[in-house]
């Protein structure tokens, strides 16, 4: 539900519970996560964070999950094949456009086979459109002043892509976007306890051998990391609080999440809310506005419960025993 806890989710496959791990006493914890996992296979490692360094936690983590290099604001106005701090937005950092571009360059830069990750931010608030696109993407919609930052973004995205496909690494790269968490919206279906946690996972391969289409799953942002490990060939343990979204039968994919003292658990086409103690509530994924409880009328009620204290077992035990690694 916040930017920060969706680092963690993302990069090391570890959800949120209770409150962020960058805020926890656990913080200090040993952590793996993809840039660990892959700089043992002798991958060129870097994250991108246009804020400036230290902004957000966001650096820190990447250190401690053993990010070889990291490029923020500072890093951009140092470089001298952009325009610097003529592409500041005035609040958070450099534009989405602009920095999406620079990051680019930097990974044509690097050696292969490389990881990187972007953190981008102009589709926060306060939700400012660089002036030279401020005519292009109008807010047409007082409600919803969040649109015409997420057409910029959008924008943004098309033109890194047009960039990538012109370099030597974009065949042979995967690309996955995803948002760190959801925000304002008109949709009631968004407004629930389990509709607010909707993010995007998109997987996208130029080379074709993750498949095409759509998969008709249950996905969760800590699925990223494993579902890359697999399909590269990782061939190490590693901890993830995620499945493989490729291989994993439907049925046997799931998501947890945790919102205002009350866990979350989706799967056998249900929705467990247990509030640490016992059941509160249990929702048919097809009620998307979640106005029916089923608690006690569902068969799969016990085993969603079981499977649900496990994970919340896992989790607090591993965290609170420094267990966060897997030793090979």
């Amino acid at each position: 539900r916040k930017s920060i806890d969706g680092m963690p989710s993302i990069l090391s496959s570890i959800p949120m519970f209770v409150e962020p791990f960058f805020l926890s006493p656990y913080s200090v914890n040993d952590v793996s996560g993809l840039a660990d996992c892959l700089n043992g296979k002798g991958y060129e490692t870097a994250f991108f964070h246009g804020a400036e360094r230290g902004s957000m936690g966001f650096m820190a983590f990447a250190r401690a999950t053993k990010f070889k290099e990291y490029y923020g604001r500072e890093d951009f106005v140092a470089d001298p094949r952009t325009k610097g701090d003529a592409e500041y937005d005035g609040w958070w950092g450099i534009s989405d456009e602009p920095f999406m571009q620079y990051m680019c360059q930097k990974i044509t830069d690097m050696k292969q086979p490389f990881m990187t990750a972007l953190f981008t931010l102009s589709s926060h608030h306060p939700f400012r459109v660089p002036d030279a696109y401020k005519d292009v993407f109008k807010n047409e919609d007082p409600e919803m002043e969040i649109y015409p930052v997420i057409r910029y973004t959008d924008m943004a995205l098309q033109h890194f892509f047009e960039s990538a496909k012109k370099q030597p690494w974009y065949e042979n790269t995967i690309f996955a976007i995803t948002s760190d968490h959801t925000n304002m919206t008109k949709y009631q279906h968004y407004r629930t306890d389990i509709g607010g946690f909707a993010s995007p996972v998109i997987f996208y391969d130029p080379s074709g051998e993750m498949g095409e289409g759509m998969v008709d799953a249950i996905a969760q942002q800590t699925d990223i990391m494993p579902t890359i490990l697999e399909h590269l060939g990782y061939d190490l343990p590693y901890l993830s609080f995620g499945v493989d979204l490729l291989t994993t039968p439907a049925e046997d994919t799931w998501a947890v999440n945790y919102l205002n003292g009350i866990y979350q658990y989706v799967k056998h086409g249900h929705i467990l809310q247990f509030d640490g103690q016992r059941t509160c509530g249990v929702y048919a994924l097809t009620d998307s506005l979640m106005k029916t409880n089923m608690m006690g009328k569902v068969a799969e009620q016990p085993q969603m419960e079981r499977e649900l204290k496990a994970i919340i077992q896992q989790y607090m035990e591993r965290m609170t025993q420094n267990r966060l690694i897997i030793k090979n």
